[in-house]
């Protein structure tokens, strides 16, 4: 899709923020990893992977293949999406690791590790997580990586979707009081208000 607005970032969650790699944020559907540019642009914007692994990958893959990635990715957006409007609302109990097969065959397929490298800002050395970028296909391991943080680290209780019309997104509310209703005050939640504040005219006249 040309002309992409930039990615949405909005859910609290990196997981949930995949999810949202899809949505409708005014009228019109936008899909950011609906071919292979698009995905390298969702990751470099998520900072995912690191901005020359990924101008490499992209030099070096064959014709259509980082679209073949794109189409994996989404399939792995969709296959979690089911699995987070399943679980959401409630703690996330050990029983549901039957249902995590695919993500962690995905996560087997890593090849990360750590090295000593230079400290930013004062000149001190340390220890830092990095993996093989081996193939296109590695771009899905940070992804993979995001997605078992969330289900490890998240409590489901929190996840919620937004309340706005026709909105997809989903979100990890972790206001004080859990009173979170929209993906974003600018977007569905200006929405809202002004939607309510035109039934209240109407219903005047």
């Amino acid at each position: 899709m040309p002309n992409r607005p930039p990615a949405l970032f909005v859910a609290d969650s990196l997981g949930l923020d995949f999810l949202n790699s899809i949505a409708t944020p005014v009228d019109t559907p936008v899909d950011w990893i609906d071919d292979g540019d698009g995905l390298v642009d969702w990751l470099a914007q998520a900072r995912l992977v690191p901005a020359d692994e990924l101008d490499e990958l992209k030099a070096g893959a064959m014709p259509g293949e980082l679209d073949k990635v794109a189409d994996q990715a989404r399939a792995l957006r969709e296959w979690f999406r089911t699995f987070v409007r399943k679980h959401a609302g409630r703690p996330l109990g050990a029983e549901a690791l039957q249902e995590l097969g695919p993500l962690n065959s995905l996560l087997e397929r890593d090849e990360a590790f750590s090295r000593i490298e230079p400290r930013h800002g004062d000149g001190g050395l340390a220890l830092r997580m990095t993996r093989r970028w081996r193939s296109a296909e590695s771009l899905l391991l940070p992804v993979g990586e995001a997605l078992a943080k969330f289900v490890c680290e998240e409590d489901f209780s929190n996840v919620k979707a937004c309340e706005g019309h026709h909105c997809t997104m989903m979100f990890a509310d972790h206001t004080r009081r859990r009173a979170r209703r929209w993906c974003s005050m600018a977007l569905c939640g200006n929405r809202a208000k002004q939607a309510a504040h035109r039934n209240r005219l109407k219903s005047r006249l």
